[in-house]
C-alpha cells in the first residue's frame, strides 16, 4: 500500500469538498486588486496633489507610507480576529471602513485629513487581502487551492501595472480627487461582491475559543511550525527582492541606461507580463507537478539572474544583459510566489487567517524597509539594488532550503496526500 510520504509531491489531485462557485472567484480577485490599485493609481498625480494640497512632495509621500502602514496592521489584526469570529463578518466589516475612507480621501481639504484617511483606509483595506487568502484555504485543497492562489497571484501582479496607468488617464480626466472617487466606486463593487457571494468559509465548530489568549496562542502554533515559517519567509523574501526592483528600476533604466520614460513603461510591462505568465503556467500545472519542485526551480532561476544582475552591475549595466536578467528573474517569481503561499497555508490548519495575515504583515513590512535602501547612494548608480535583490533573494533560498522539508501531515499540500474535509459548506 503505497502511504502519503512515498507520493510524487504534488502529484495527486486534492479536491475541495465541492466547486468553487465562479462568482466567488470573481469577488476574491476584486478583494485583491483594490489594496495594490489603491497604493498605486493616485501616484500620478502627486505633483498636482502637492500643490493643491499646498504641501511638499514629502507630505504627499507620507500619504502613500500611512496608507502601507495601515495595510500591514490591518492584515495582523484582521487575520486572527477572523480564526475567532469567522470570515464574512470582518470582511464586510472591512470593506465598509475602506469605503468610507476612500469618501473622506476624496473630499479631504488637507494633507493632515488625506493621510489620517489613507491610514484608516489601508486598515480596512486589508480585510480584503488577507481574507481572500484565508477563505481559499477553508474552500479548497490541493491543486484547487493553488489554483486559485494562482489567480490570487496574476491579479495582484497586474493591478499595480495596470493603476498607474489608469490613474494617470483619470487625473488627466477629472483631476486626482476623481481617482479617490473610483476607487471608492470599486470599494463599493467590493462590499456588494462580499455581501452578496462570500458565504461564511469557517464554521463556528472551527473557530478558535478564548479570545486574546487564544488569538496568542494560534500565533505561537503557526510560527512554531518550521514549515509555515520556511514558506513565510521564501515567499517574502522573494517578494522584498521584487520590491528592490520596483522601487528602483525607473532610475535605474532611465537615469542610469538612458531609456526614456515610454521604453521604461513598456519594458516595466512587460517583464510584469512574465510573472504573469509563469503564474498562470504554475496554476495550470498545479495537482499535476511538484509545488516544491516549481518553487526549487523559480528559486534556482531567481538566484541565477540575480548574480548575473549583479555582475551586469559591475560592468557599468550593459543594457541587454540587464534587462535579461529583469525579466528572468520576474519570470522566475510566478513559478515562486503562489506555490509558497499554497503551501504555507496548508501548514497552518485551524489558523489560517493568522498564517495569511503573518504573509501580507511581513511582505508589506519588508517592502517598507527595502524602498528607501535602494536609493541609499543616490539615484545615479545601480548597485543598491542590485545588493538588495541578491541578499533577498539568497535569504529566500536559506529559508527554504534549511527551514522546509516535504511534510507526512494529511493538511499539507506538499506531498499530494488525501484530504481532511474542508471547512466549507
Amino acid at each position: 500500500m503505497t502511504t502519503a510520504s512515498s507520493c510524487d509531491p504534488g502529484t495527486a489531485s486534492r479536491a475541495s469538498a465541492a466547486p468553487v462557485r465562479p462568482a466567488l472567484i470573481a469577488v476574491l480577485a476584486l478583494l485583491t486588486a483594490v489594496a495594490p490599485l489603491a497604493t498605486d493609481m493616485y501616484l500620478p498625480a502627486f505633483p498636482r496633489m502637492a500643490e493643491d494640497l499646498h504641501t511638499s512632495a514629502a507630505g504627499i509621500q507620507l500619504t502613500l507610507t500611512a496608507f502601507l502602514i495601515g495595510l500591514g496592521l490591518g492584515q495582523l489584526f484582521i487575520g486572527p480576529l477572523s480564526d475567532a469570529t469567522g470570515r464574512r463578518r470582518p470582511l464586510l466589516a472591512g470593506s465598509l471602513v475602506c469605503l468610507a475612507a476612500g469618501i473622506v480621501c476624496a473630499v479631504a481639504p488637507n494633507v493632515g485629513v488625506l493621510a489620517g484617511a489613507r491610514f484608516v483606509q489601508g486598515l480596512g483595506g486589508a480585510a480584503g487581502i488577507v481574507l481572500a487568502r484565508a477563505i481559499i484555504s477553508d474552500t479548497a485543497r490541493g491543486a484547487a487551492a493553488a489554483k486559485l492562489l494562482g489567480i490570487v497571484m496574476i491579479i495582484s501582479v497586474i493591478s499595480p501595472v495596470v493603476a498607474p496607468l489608469s490613474g494617470g488617464a483619470i487625473v488627466t480626466a477629472g483631476g486626482w480627487r476623481a481617482v479617490f472617487w473610483a476607487l471608492s466606486g470599486l470599494t463599493l463593487l467590493m462590499v456588494a461582491g462580499a455581501a452578496l457571494v462570500v458565504r461564511e468559509s469557517l464554521p463556528e465548530s472551527a473557530r478558535t475559543r478564548g479570545g486574546f489568549a487564544a488569538t496568542v496562542h494560534g500565533g505561537r502554533v503557526v510560527l512554531g511550525n518550521r514549515n509555515y515559517v520556511g514558506y513565510l519567509l521564501t515567499f517574502c523574501f522573494a517578494f522584498a527582492a521584487l520590491f528592490a526592483y520596483i522601487s528602483a528600476s525607473p532610475f535605474v533604466m532611465q537615469d542610469v541606461m538612458g531609456l526614456s520614460a515610454g521604453v521604461y513603461s513598456m519594458i516595466f510591462g512587460l517583464n510584469a507580463l512574465f510573472i504573469v505568465v509563469t503564474s498562470a503556467a504554475a496554476t495550470a500545472l498545479a495537482g499535476r507537478v511538484s509545488y516544491r519542485a516549481m518553487i526549487t526551480a523559480g528559486l534556482a532561476v531567481a538566484a541565477v539572474a540575480t548574480i548575473g544582475l549583479f555582475a551586469s552591475v559591475l560592468a557599468d549595466v550593459p543594457a541587454v544583459p540587464t534587462l535579461v536578467c529583469f525579466a528572468l528573474f520576474q519570470g522566475a517569481l510566478g513559478l515562486i510566489f503562489s506555490n509558497a503561499t499554497a503551501l504555507a497555508l496548508a501548514e497552518t490548519g485551524a489558523h489560517a487567517g493568522t498564517g495569511s495575515a503573518f504573509l501580507g504583515f511581513l511582505q508589506f513590512a519588508l517592502a517598507a524597509v527595502v524602498s528607501p535602501l535602494v536609493g541609499l547612494w543616490g539615484e545615479q548608480t545601480a548597485r543598491p539594488m542590485a545588493v538588495m535583490m541578491i541578499v533577498s533573494v539568497g535569504l529566500s533560498v536559506l529559508a527554504y532550503t534549511t527551514l522546509t522539508r516535504a511534510s507526512s501531515s494529511p493538511r499539507t499540500l506538499a506531498e499530494g496526500q488525501v484530504d481532511v474535509p474542508s471547512h466549507a459548506g
